[in-house]
């Protein structure tokens, strides 16, 4: 289960370091082996390749109607290899698809991660915050 933000910085080659706290337990769950795509809401996911794989099964099967979506997120998937140093490759078009510049995010969201551009992401949150608590939440509390 990965949980948690880690504030990172992308080098002059695009390359992310997984933090420290993920790199062990993506090496053993995966190898190392990972899979990035584009997410409409403004963000990249970035999933251990395995459980992409399932994601993926299901992507596939969606009807013609769906095709769009299908091309947003197959379309832009990019298959990536964690490095000796623990380093990620984000590669051009997935970083200016989603205004990736220096300053990054990478939030734990259970089975996978999202990358966010550091200022998007702040914007996002406080949209969320002004907008209300969603109704299906009504219940919740800890």
């Amino acid at each position: 289960m990965f949980q948690g933000a880690s504030a990172l910085n992308l080098d002059a080659k695009g390359r992310m370091s997984i933090p420290a706290k993920h790199r062990d337990a993506l090496g053993i769950e995966c190898e190392g082996r990972l899979t990035l795509t584009r997410d409409p809401a403004g963000c990249l996911l970035f999933f251990p390749r395995a459980v992409w794989e399932t994601q993926r099964e299901k992507i596939v099967a969606w009807p013609i109607a769906a095709r769009a979506w299908q091309r947003i997120y197959l379309g832009n998937a990019c298959d990536v290899d964690m490095d000796g140093a623990g380093r990620v490759l984000i590669s051009p078009e997935l970083r200016a698809a989603v205004g990736l510049e220096r300053e990054v995010m990478m939030l734990g969201m259970g089975t996978h991660f999202e990358i966010w551009d550091a200022t998007r992401l702040a914007a996002s949150e406080q949209q969320a915050i002004a907008g209300g608590m969603p109704d299906v939440l009504s219940n919740f509390s800890f």
